[in-house]
């Protein structure tokens, strides 16, 4: 790191204490950086469901933390081991893994072996900046190898990618997670091909993306299935030929009329009864994605023995450095309008970005600091 980079001792972070679950502007005092970190001034974070979901009771265990994982911003400084970026780079943050185990040497960083304690956990694993409130006790900054609602987000060397400072980086941070999970399921894990047909169930960030990218591969019938007739709308305008009621009781027959039987289901509601509604949608020898998990799933296993399959994703089974920059080209050829999802929000609007969220009424908040 520069000996002439001045670093910012305090940063302005949204953090999340209690049980109430609401988001809390503070200042806290940044540690010197790592020899791996990158810190990165925020131009924008995209809020996910998993930043709804770690501010509840399954984030508990990681409290008081900063949150967020779908930052963009510009490099201030680099710790010394730190040849990928410099200061002044423009980068978006993804995931982050160790990029010593046995499937990051393979390329599969999405399979690290530490990649629960990098990315949902205390981040153990990974020496880092850490970060401090006013009474000297830490807060936690390890969310996805970021934290980035904030000003200034500590990243690693391994999470960050590099991209053209033209472009409007302040909207580009929903690519390094939520939108790279719905299109790479499409384009890495499923692997659609030209003519063949894909229902989406959910259309929120990451199903909008799904259907996005289905169109791109070819498919000839790409169906968007979602409560919500505003964002079945939405899903329409964005490349699905069809957009379905979740709730239609003869939703299965109208899936059958449409595909007669799909060659590719994607579920990213987590639910076991939509996920079942999924598995039942496909051809033999159809495959059903899974990108969320809320409770057990059961199914007949007749569904399975006569060749459907099941399969997990994991943000996309994407390599960040090669597939964001996919999405990018995407985008500017106006074939991947992911810019139609986003709601700007101001940082210490927080509260109101996640309960439009959580209503339906925004698919994807984008917070700048």
């Amino acid at each position: 790191m520069s000996a002439q980079v001045q670093l910012p001792s305090q940063v302005e972070a949204a953090v999340v204490r209690g049980a109430d679950d609401q988001f809390a502007l503070e200042k806290l005092e940044l540690s010197p950086l790592g020899p791996f970190d990158v810190l990165v001034k925020i131009a924008g974070v995209g809020m996910c469901h998993t930043d709804l979901a770690l501010r509840g009771p399954a984030g508990a265990p990681l409290r008081p933390i900063v949150l967020g994982h779908e930052g963009s911003g510009v490099v201030v400084a680099v710790g010394s081991g730190v040849g990928k970026v410099t200061a002044g780079d423009s980068v978006v943050i993804s995931y982050d893994s160790c990029g010593a185990c046995g499937s990051c040497r393979s390329g599969r960083p999405y399979f690290c072996r530490t990649w629960f304690d990098l990315n949902t956990g205390p981040a153990a694993s990974r020496p880092h900046a850490t970060l401090t409130d006013a009474e000297g006790e830490p807060v936690n900054n390890s969310c996805f190898g970021q934290s980035s609602f904030a000003e200034y987000s500590v990243a690693s060397h391994h999470n960050v990618v590099k991209v053209d400072p033209e472009l409007p980086l302040e909207i580009l941070g929903p690519l390094g997670c939520g939108l790279q999970t719905g299109a790479g399921a499409i384009v890495n894990v499923l692997q659609v091909r030209p003519g063949q047909s894909v229902v989406v169930f959910g259309a929120g960030a990451v199903g909008l993306a799904a259907v996005m990218a289905a169109r791109i591969c070819g498919a000839s019938a790409v169906v968007a299935v979602d409560l919500v007739e505003g964002r079945r709308q939405l899903a329409r305008e964005v490349g699905a030929t069809h957009a379905l009621d979740g709730a239609a009781p003869d939703l299965p027959d109208q899936l059958q009329r449409i595909t007669s039987g799909a060659d590719c289901a994607f579920d990213t509601t987590g639910k076991s009864a939509v996920i079942a509604t999924a598995v039942n949608a496909l051809a033999q020898g159809g495959t059903c994605a899974l990108a969320a998990f809320e409770d057990e799933l059961r199914l007949p296993t007749q569904q399975i023995v006569f060749g459907r399959r099941l399969t997990g994703v994991v943000e996309g089974n994407a390599v960040p450095d090669v597939f964001i920059p996919r999405m990018i080209d995407w985008w500017q050829a106006g074939v991947f309008p992911f810019d139609k999802l986003i709601e700007r929000f101001p940082l210490r609007e927080i509260n109101e970005a996640a309960d439009a969220s959580v209503s339906g009424r925004v698919v994807k908040p984008v917070l700048i600091p």
